[in-house]
């Protein structure tokens, strides 16, 4: 029924504008293309503003979502530092004890006691053919002192 009644209401509106005198077709004219500029004006300020809304919910949500992600990344990194501290303690006590062995042994006279460089001999310390005795520098009897003398 309204596709009648606007079918109508196009067919009385073309017999009117057919029928009436120039210089208000002029002016209806000037006054219809005012109203169509409000109504455009008005339906791109009403998409602009919607635009605006939707674009300001958008940046809420991201901005939510990017505090979220950044908790969970500090919650994260100080797990991990955590457990880093907790393993470097771990290699220091080893180390420490390591260390109190190490020192024990040398303080010990203990025959797994590891040498270190100034227990070995170096080149000034090996006998040479000069340094052994010879049948000369050998102590005869009368060198050799007697338990009575």
């Amino acid at each position: 029924m309204e596709k009648q009644l606007a079918k109508t209401a196009g067919k009385v509106a073309k017999t009117v504008i057919e029928h009436t005198p120039e210089p208000i077709k002029d002016k209806v004219k000037e006054v219809v293309a005012d109203k169509a500029k409000e109504k455009i004006v008005e339906n791109v300020q009403d998409k602009a503003h919607h635009l605006t809304e939707n674009l300001e919910s958008a940046k809420e949500k991201f901005a939510n979502k990017v505090e979220g992600n950044a908790e969970k990344a500090k919650e994260k990194t100080q797990d991990v530092l955590l457990s880093a501290r907790d393993k470097l303690g771990k290699v220091v006590e080893a180390g420490e004890e390591l260390q109190k062995k190490v020192s024990s042994t040398n303080k010990s006279n203990d025959k797994r006691k590891v040498k270190n460089v100034s227990d070995i001999k170096g080149i000034g310390s090996i006998k040479t053919s000069k340094d052994i005795k010879g049948a000369t520098k050998i102590k005869t009897i009368k060198d050799i002192r007697t338990i009575g003398s």
